[in-house]
């Protein structure tokens, strides 16, 4: 699990750390959800909880079945609150799927300005 704010670098890391390419990653804001299940690379899961949110399907269950070899998903949840209850519910839900990612996870890195820690799992 690739994690950090938006705009930080985290999808160059995930390309650099496993050797992709960008057409070998799967966007969450434009891929089709079932498409994302056989996906081993995926980025902008929140995007991805957003949708499933909108064609009623369960995000925590999908990302209960997930298993990919990187995930990477924006931080959402910091910062001013929304006013509007959708959002508020989005970012939730991807806090709940984020968490459930993280505890699957071998590694959870954060990176800020292109720099990663390790937050759990060990540095390659």
């Amino acid at each position: 699990m690739i994690t950090g704010g938006a705009f930080q670098g985290k999808t160059e890391y995930m390309k650099k750390r496993f050797s992709l390419s960008d057409d070998e990653i799967a966007d969450g804001g434009s891929c089709d959800i079932s498409g994302l299940a056989k996906s081993r690379f995926i980025k902008h899961y929140e995007l991805a909880v957003k949708r499933m949110m909108s064609e009623t399907i369960d995000p925590l269950g999908f990302t209960e079945g997930l298993d990919c070899e990187a995930i990477e998903i924006n931080e959402i949840g910091c910062g001013i609150i929304p006013l509007d209850k959708s959002e508020r519910e989005w970012r939730e839900m991807t806090g709940r799927a984020g968490c459930i990612l993280a505890r699957k996870a071998a590694e959870v890195v954060r990176v800020c300005c292109g720099i990663p820690t390790f937050i759990k799992g060990e540095k390659h």
